[in-house]
């Protein structure tokens, strides 16, 4: 007997910077969705999957989310766009359906209509400004970020943060989506003598970014450090470009664990030897999708007021992050520390 059908919505970016992770978001959320199927589906329905590009702007994010609502009559909609789609998308949804939003984020998000999952801003930085003050004594710092929401109160926490360490920010740039010369700044940079670059630079802004302060000779002087550069992202810069950078994240496909082994063991017989790389922003669709149905499990609804009311109060079975074999939905996992060692991760603190 066919079991009846149930909808989600995939929102993810296939243009702009944000672009860069849209394989492997896709992949990812096939995935989860054929795990949830393969043990009974969700509810007594079999999950399909509407994935639909969140475009490159707001406005392009809102009309996704809108379509897939009103012309596919999702039930749930599951998110990777960047930070400033992310309350525009939750007046469309006005709470009647669930909005499960992935990727690691500025933090400080209570509204009751969104369910986030990824890391905050203070949860990356946190273990990382102790880690270069103590370990590279580093003491002067330069914020770099792309001018929206989410460089915005990260560089907030950072700074927060390095004053209580002892450090001091020495520079500070915001920068629009789009700058292909860079000659500002790393003019700005190579003033302030910095010892750390920390940048929030979304997607392929890191990609030119990085690779322009490689080749102006300033790597090998100055430290570069991120949250949000990953595998895509990494062999976007290229190997010759990495000298001394160094990131962190709740996932990288490099970890050792028995959950990370069971999810790449999984894409790869599912996509073949060679799919889009497993990554964070990508995995968090994998989180996201499982957390979704976690929670109708644990409700016996897809109702979001009953969704919510079981977050962090009810067990995900499957993820590939952390250590622990099952968490509660939304738990928080381990931040790793690790040096990109051409086109590797090496992991430096788990």
């Amino acid at each position: 007997m066919t079991r009846k059908i149930l909808k989600i919505g995939i929102l993810i970016p296939r243009s702009g910077p944000a672009g860069i992770w849209a394989p492997s978001c896709e992949a990812s959320a096939i995935l989860a969705a054929s795990e949830i199927n393969a043990t009974g589906g969700l509810l007594g329905r079999d999950i399909e999957l509407i994935v639909r590009d969140a475009g490159s702007t707001d406005r392009s994010a809102v009309e996704a989310a809108a379509s897939a609502v009103s012309l596919d009559l999702v039930e749930a909609v599951v998110a990777m766009v960047p930070s400033s789609a992310r309350q525009p998308i939750r007046h469309v949804v006005q709470g009647r359906i669930p909005f499960v939003y992935t990727p690691q984020f500025e933090g400080e998000e209570y509204h009751p209509g969104i369910i986030t999952i990824g890391e905050t801003a203070a949860e990356l930085l946190n273990p990382a400004i102790e880690w270069l003050v103590q370990e590279k004594n580093a003491s002067r710092f330069f914020l770099l970020g792309n001018d929206y929401i989410w460089p915005q109160r990260s560089m907030a926490e950072a700074r927060r943060l390095i004053s209580g360490s002892g450090g001091r920010v020495v520079g500070e740039t915001e920068v629009p989506f789009g700058l292909e010369d860079q000659d500002f700044i790393l003019s700005k940079i190579r003033q302030a003598r910095p010892h750390v670059v920390m940048s929030w630079l979304l997607g392929h802004e890191a990609v030119v970014f990085n690779r322009a302060f490689a080749e102006s000779g300033l790597a090998s002087g100055i430290l570069r450090f991120s949250t949000s550069i990953d595998e895509t992202v990494l062999y976007g810069i290229g190997a010759d470009h990495t000298e001394n950078l160094y990131v962190s994240s709740g996932y990288f496909s490099g970890v050792r664990s028995r959950n990370n082994d069971a999810f790449l063991e999984k894409y790869h017989q599912y996509f073949g030897m060679c799919p889009a790389p497993p990554n964070a922003f990508g995995e968090s669709l994998y989180e996201g999708v499982h957390c979704l149905g976690s929670l109708a499990k644990a409700a016996g609804s897809i109702h979001s007021q009953d969704l919510v009311s079981k977050m962090g109060r009810s067990s995900q079975t499957r993820t590939a992050r952390g250590f622990d074999p099952e968490v509660a939905t939304g738990n928080r996992h381990p931040i790793h520390i690790a040096a990109v060692d051409g086109f590797d991760f090496r992991i430096i603190t788990d």
